[in-house]
């Protein structure tokens, strides 16, 4: 998701750059890096942030960060990623502030939004902006009833033309009717105060087959970020013999709390579908991430695909 960074405030080039390089160097300054702490202690100079998740929850490991540091900032936005709702909420009680998050991409600028004046959801992406269309839809181009994941489409001004000299590709990504597949998948929201927002559950391109039905990470993955202990996780499908592909968990631990493949198995069975529960669950000490804070599925699954489960902290 192409995240529009607009920056406001006393030395804003240096806030982004010093978020930006302590997602790099969180290998070796850990949960509380120097470098966020300096971040944290500048915010009061500013008056918007944005950033990616990873910002905030480096910041909420920040001491220095408190609602007194954030007394000027008048608007937080998250974007590139799905927020946590823990994440939401911690900011939330922390800072007294309601962080806003967006949903876009480089092919097509914002698509929905929280609203500035309104309800602000956790776990969703709000609803699309003016003059802009999102539909989800299943296999067959029906449109999905709220509640029910499927593939997220748009349309609209915002949309661009396609893609430079690739011809192919740009056939491939638009459907017949014009509309431009983003390769998400989502529902809308079926009740409550969010009612009709848009929520993400995962690239297409995620969506693990295993025994021959549909596994959405996210789903898993927030039932794991909920147990005692987890700092966070990421789901991903593994090559498996007998069931195509193993729903395979990868998770960080908090500081000084233990995981273990037994107890988070257990635990997730009493939750959801057999199907869907972890065939391996793997400890790191981190989760690698690209430029934008974007966990890198792809490196585990390469990582993984043949590895037995380890704890590696």
């Amino acid at each position: 998701m192409g995240c529009g960074v607009h920056r406001f405030g006393h030395k804003p080039d240096f806030i982004q750059q010093a978020l930006h390089d302590d997602l790099e160097r969180a290998v070796e300054l850990g949960t509380r890096s120097p470098l966020a702490g300096e971040v944290a202690e500048l915010l009061p100079g500013a008056t918007v942030m944005m950033g990616v998740p990873t910002f905030y929850t480096r910041l909420l490991a920040q001491p220095e960060f408190t609602r007194e540091a954030s007394r000027n900032i008048r608007l937080f936005v998250s974007g590139s990623a799905p927020l946590l709702p823990e994440t939401f909420d911690a900011f939330r009680k922390r800072t007294g502030q309601t962080i806003l998050e967006r949903y876009g991409m480089t092919e097509t600028g914002m698509i929905t939004s929280n609203p500035l004046d309104g309800v602000r959801a956790p776990g969703t992406v709000g609803r699309p902006l003016p003059g802009i269309a999102v539909r989800i839809v299943d296999d067959t181009g029906e449109a999905c009833a709220p509640g029910a994941f499927g593939a997220v489409q748009v349309h609209g001004p915002n949309v661009f033309a396609g893609y430079w000299r690739m011809p192919e590709k740009t056939r491939d990504e638009f459907t017949v009717d014009g509309w431009f597949r983003t390769g998400d998948v989502g529902e809308w929201v079926a009740e409550g105060e969010a009612t009709d927002y848009l929520r993400l559950v995962g690239r297409a391109k995620d969506m693990i087959i295993s025994g021959g039905l549909n596994v959405y990470p996210k789903e898993i993955e927030e039932r794991i970020d909920g147990l005692q202990g987890v700092m966070e996780s990421a789901v991903i499908g593994v090559p498996d013999p007998d069931f195509g592909e193993a729903v395979t968990a990868v998770i960080v631990a908090k500081p000084g709390h233990a995981i273990d493949e037994t107890t988070v198995i257990r635990a997730l069975k009493a939750e959801i579908a057999t199907f869907k529960v972890p065939k391996h669950v793997h400890v790191v000490a981190e989760l690698p991430r690209n430029a934008m804070g974007k966990v890198q599925k792809n490196v585990l699954r390469e990582r993984y695909k043949t590895a037995p489960p380890v704890s590696e902290v």
